[in-house]
């Protein structure tokens, strides 16, 4: 009955854009994870485009937004689902976030709005182990794969 009641309640399907920013310290590479202290949640940054917006162009400004860097978008690491319910609207959601690999071209992680209690630069295997959600782990290998890649070519 439970799982009856649960697909009937009604579906939104919601977009989003960000990305894994990267820079390569004197240890490797490190990327930028976001945290809630209130939640303990660890993750990436992103959020929903504007109007008029391209995924790539919400996905810069959110990055700027998260975590205070503006940042130039190399290459599309790919698209991650999942859903979620919102109680107090009584909805499903099926949510689709366009990842992008990005490097800094300016700011810092000082400037980062209220989303987050803090932004910070991990190496890429603390990143793997502290981020909350696996889906978003499994982006920051694909985006590591593709800077190897990337370096190869």
């Amino acid at each position: 009955m439970n799982a009856r009641r649960r697909s009937r309640l009604p579906v939104e399907e919601a977009v989003s854009a960000g990305g894994v920013v990267f820079r390569r310290g004197p240890d490797g590479i490190e990327v930028v994870i976001c945290g809630r202290t209130r939640d303990g949640v660890w993750g990436l940054p992103k959020g929903a485009p504007a109007p008029g917006e391209s995924l790539e162009e919400a996905a810069v400004r959110e990055v700027a937004e998260e975590t205070g860097l503006q940042v130039r978008p190399l290459r599309k690491i790919g698209i991650i689902e999942y859903w979620f319910a919102r109680p107090q609207d009584g909805v499903r959601v099926h949510k689709r976030v366009h990842h992008y690999l990005m490097e800094p071209v300016g700011g810092s992680t000082d400037q980062h709005d209220w989303e987050y209690d803090r932004v910070e630069w991990v190496p890429l295997d603390e990143a793997l182990a502290r981020l909350t959600y696996k889906n978003e782990a499994e982006v920051v290998r694909k985006a590591a794969q593709l800077l190897q890649e990337m370096e190869q070519a």
